[in-house]
């Protein structure tokens, strides 16, 4: 491991997954995508793994980082080193993929579809109505297999979406609880529109990248944003550690974002359903 694993402050709850974590293959292995929006670190499947025995955990969700675009073959390779039990996969691809390769993912136990864009992304007037026909596509398209989608937005873009996610069939997730920034608090009017979608069943909120959207160097701030969303539904509420946290990797460790949880949700009871009975529920472990 790159950096130093310090001990946990809590025990995982057993068959506790991480939800949301990247795999990079050898500089030159698998092709990057054309605009890089980071330099892709050599992030191997052994060396997550490491981490992950670390912090307890026993099932997986790999996630496809936007370096490889949507090819997603790195990904792919590394969950066929899993045993299926333990293993499930999100994907980035064409809304026009053929039903064979989503057949194939779906055996090798693929059960999402990333709609990914920069978290620092400026507001763009009329990217939502751009990636409109592409969500609605891929949206019937996961209906048909039971797949969900997962959202990484920038908060003024997830503000602008919770109206075509109250619209869609499927399940949706949305990352690093939505990019609303801790800074604004929990009243901020994205963030409160969030909680009332949460409160309507088919929203799920991902703890995850909370140094994008908190701040450094305890992030704070983001405990009565995480606390307001399982006051509000802690049955819809999963764990990631985004590892191996990118261009953040020199300012945030693994185990600290781990520990966040325990202030976040000091009831054991509570740990269990983020790490354990809520991703279990979504994802078909």
């Amino acid at each position: 491991m790159s950096e130093t694993l310090t001990t946990p402050a809590f025990k995982a709850s057993t068959s506790a997954c991480d939800a949301h974590f990247h795999v990079f293959g050898e500089p030159g292995q698998y092709p990057y995508d054309g605009e890089l929006r980071y330099t892709p670190p050599h992030a191997p499947l052994e060396q997550y793994l490491q981490l992950a025995q670390h912090l307890g955990f026993e099932r997986f969700v790999f996630v496809q980082p936007s370096a490889y675009g949507r090819d997603n073959s790195c990904m792919l390779d590394a969950m066929a080193e899993l045993r299926p039990a333990i293993r499930r996969g999100i994907v980035d691809v064409h809304e026009d993929i053929s039903d064979a390769e989503l057949s194939h993912m779906n055996q090798l136990g693929v059960r999402g579809i990333r709609i990914n864009v920069s978290p620092v992304h400026k507001e763009e007037a009329g990217l939502l109505e751009h990636m409109l026909p592409r969500i609605l596509k891929l949206d019937a398209r996961c209906a048909e297999l039971g797949w969900h989608l997962d959202f990484l937005l920038p908060g003024w873009l997830t503000h602008q979406m919770l109206p075509t996610l109250a619209k869609l069939k499927v399940e949706h997730s949305l990352a690093h609880m939505g990019m609303f920034l801790a800074v604004q608090g929990p009243q901020q009017k994205g963030f409160q529109d969030m909680l009332a979608l949460l409160k309507e069943g088919r929203t799920w909120v991902k703890f995850t990248g909370t140094y994008r959207m908190a701040t450094a160097p305890t992030f704070a701030d983001a405990l009565p944003m995480a606390q307001a969303v399982l006051q509000t539904a802690p049955d819809r509420v999963i764990w990631g550690s985004d590892f191996p946290h990118l261009s953040f990797a020199h300012v945030v460790g693994s185990v600290q974002l781990f520990n966040l949880l325990l202030d976040w949700a000091p009831d054991a009871s509570t740990r269990q359903k983020i790490l354990t009975d809520n991703p279990q529920k979504l994802f078909g472990f």
